[in-house]
């Protein structure tokens, strides 16, 4: 079958064709998408070892995106993970932009979720660095209410 270049897409089949700088940016931002759901995996099966329990994965809402949502006893536990080369480049990872935003989620996940209400709040954090095991930071941060 014929494949005519119009316009940056494949004629016959509507697909981009992109090279160049374009093409270049979206390999390195799937990469990273993938690197970081991994990442979400890895720190996920680490607190299930630790004795935490699942209750949601990549929750998003109000602007704002929690990475995983584990409970362990009367604790409801936000996490958020972070990949990152070195340990200290994870840590530094999470700003004042990602607390405010993280918290906006948090609310909105409590307000869907009433029967949270009794149950002690936590903010933790896993940083996921190569050739280490995940490094499980408890109340990394404070939940704002």
């Amino acid at each position: 079958m014929r494949s005519d270049r119009q316009g940056g897409r494949d004629a016959d089949y509507g697909q981009s064709t992109q090279t160049g700088q374009g093409a270049t940016r979206k390999r390195k931002r799937r990469r990273a998408l993938l690197r970081g759901h991994l990442a979400e995996w890895l720190a996920m099966g680490f607190l299930i070892c630790k004795g935490y329990r699942p209750l949601e994965r990549r929750f998003a809402a109000s602007g704002g995106e929690i990475d995983l949502i584990m409970k362990r006893g009367a604790t409801v536990i936000f996490v958020e993970v972070k990949a990152r080369a070195r340990l200290d480049l994870a840590q530094a990872a999470i700003g004042a932009r990602k607390h405010r935003l993280f918290n906006r989620a948090v609310r909105a996940w409590r307000a869907r979720n009433p029967w949270s209400t009794g149950f002690t709040l936590r903010a933790d954090a896993v940083y996921v660095t190569p050739s280490a095991l995940p490094h499980h930071e408890i109340d990394a941060f404070a939940i704002a209410d």
